[in-house]
């Protein structure tokens, strides 16, 4: 059976800082028509980082949209065009003030593919050394440490809810 959609129409009805909205008419694979709401997102990076004593730093930051402190791993958007790695790189220093020596990437991941076009690019970080820290002038966040086993357990018992923090922990410890 054919599952491919094909776009009769594509109208934008918002644009902001980080989204842009879209409503598309459709052709179903049955011929129907029908309409597709979703959101274009420049996509991002999550990274567990792991140091030498087997923790790994996340990061505590209010969340809006769920009126909640939420802890997670390492995260930022992607500027157009760059390299998943790069950005990964940027936002690690950013916010834990630490770059890593090695680098492994633990895949891409769609994280809401209902109604939005975002990726996000995972990697594990290991031989950590210190830097600076240097957030965004929007950025507030705690950096913690919680040993990965730990982790491992908050995410299988509920307490860390992230997507994107239970899918790369998971991989890299299946990795590791």
């Amino acid at each position: 059976m054919e599952l491919h959609e094909k776009t009769l129409e594509s109208r934008s009805v918002f644009e902001g800082r980080l989204l842009k909205v879209y409503a598309d008419q459709i052709e179903l694979p049955n011929g129907a028509e029908g309409t597709r709401e979703y959101i274009r997102h420049p996509g991002g990076v999550g990274i567990v980082a792991l140091t030498d004593g087997g923790e790994v730093l996340l990061v505590r930051q209010y969340r809006y949209p769920y009126g909640e402190v939420v802890t997670e791993i390492p995260a930022g958007k992607r500027d157009p065009g760059e390299d998943p790695l790069t950005t990964a790189q940027r936002e690690l220093e950013e916010e834990t003030g630490m770059q890593a020596a090695h680098w492994e990437t633990l895949g891409a991941m769609y994280p809401t593919p209902g109604y939005t076009d975002e990726v996000d690019y995972l990697f594990l970080a290991t031989g950590l050394h210190a830097t600076a820290a240097h957030l965004d002038e929007d950025e507030f966040l705690d950096v913690v440490r919680i040993p990965l086993r730990t982790l491992v357990e908050q995410i299988m018992d509920g307490s860390i809810p992230d997507a994107k923090t239970q899918l790369a922990v998971l991989k890299a410890i299946r990795l590791l």
